[in-house]
């Protein structure tokens, strides 16, 4: 066995000498050191006859052709074997010119559903693809978490279960305001857009907080929870404006921005302008009407018993 593995070491040095060259060597000359290949001479590595007649000189000194030992056919091989997860494993990449590559996914992934791959091999999306499907799925439950402490910090605040909810109606609307912006501006969903979806959950609870707030302070005073809606709906809708428009006025030049690299920012402007418009027209009727829903069935509930 000893024998058996220093000849075949043998074989495939000298072999490696022949077609690629020994890079081992350096010659060091007045102090600098030079990389040396050393390869045969006068051999040709496409010349079927040659590789066949190659001498490998063996332990015992005694030169042996290739032809002796070993049959030399000609087949088309990779130039490179990768793995991946110890599987043998081929890459291709591409580039994404003048589309975003998450379409150009769409498209391969639709592509492979019509002609399915054969029995045996599989895919996996690497670079850019998997970058955004771990981000998107990292952000997707950052989105989750920060629904519920909101959900969980005004339940301590209100002392009570069913008005945070009330509150939590103006994500949707905003979210729908925010998705149309992009929409409208020919955006991309990124990973920039997802963090402005983040930071608009807690812009916009802010206006449904206002009047939520300060009609529970009119209740309170013994006003009646239909003239509270009123009164609280006109009270607050000046603060609410203001500190819309500031916000999206501060936004719009980050929006409108062309320089380098501009483009992955823009998606984060146009979901908050967005998000804060469609928030400023429908919460402060929705948040009112879903607040009066509530507290009707109370008042219904309260009678019965």
């Amino acid at each position: 066995m000893q024998r058996l593995g220093l000849t075949t070491a043998y074989v495939g040095l000298n072999l490696r000498t022949a077609f690629t060259g020994n890079d081992e060597a350096t010659l060091t000359e007045n102090g600098t050191e030079y990389p040396v290949r050393i390869w045969l001479d006068e051999f040709s590595r496409r010349n079927f006859e040659d590789v066949q007649q190659l001498s490998i000189i063996n332990p015992m000194g005694i030169p042996v052709e290739v032809s002796q030992f070993a049959s030399v056919e000609q087949d088309n091989s990779p130039s490179l074997l990768e793995r991946k997860d110890r599987q043998p494993a081929v890459t291709l990449t591409a580039d994404a010119l003048g589309r975003p590559s998450g379409t150009v996914a769409d498209d391969v992934v639709a592509y492979l559903k019509e002609n399915p791959l054969p029995k045996g091999i599989q895919m996996t999306w690497g670079s850019d693809i998997k970058r955004q499907n771990d981000s998107f799925g990292a952000l997707g439950s950052v989105l989750l978490i920060s629904f519920l402490l909101i959900y969980l910090i005004m339940v301590a605040l209100y002392d009570s279960f069913v008005y945070p909810f009330v509150v939590l109606f103006s994500i949707p609307v905003a979210a729908i305001g925010a998705f149309f912006a992009l929409n409208l501006s020919l955006s991309n969903l990124s990973l920039f857009a997802l963090l402005g979806l983040i930071m608009l959950m807690g812009l916009v609870v802010k206006n449904a907080i206002l009047i939520v707030d300060f009609t529970n302070q009119l209740k309170a005073e013994g006003k009646h929870f239909k003239e509270a809606l009123i009164i609280a709906g006109k009270g607050r809708m000046r603060p609410i404006l203001m500190t819309t428009l500031s916000m999206v006025v501060g936004m719009l030049p980050i929006a409108m921005a062309t320089g380098t690299a501009a483009e992955w920012k823009n998606g984060l402007a146009w979901v908050i302008i967005g998000g804060l418009l469609s928030s400023l027209i429908l919460t402060v009727f929705l948040v009112p009407m879903v607040y009066y829903l509530v507290d009707t069935a109370k008042e219904k509930i309260n009678r019965k018993k």
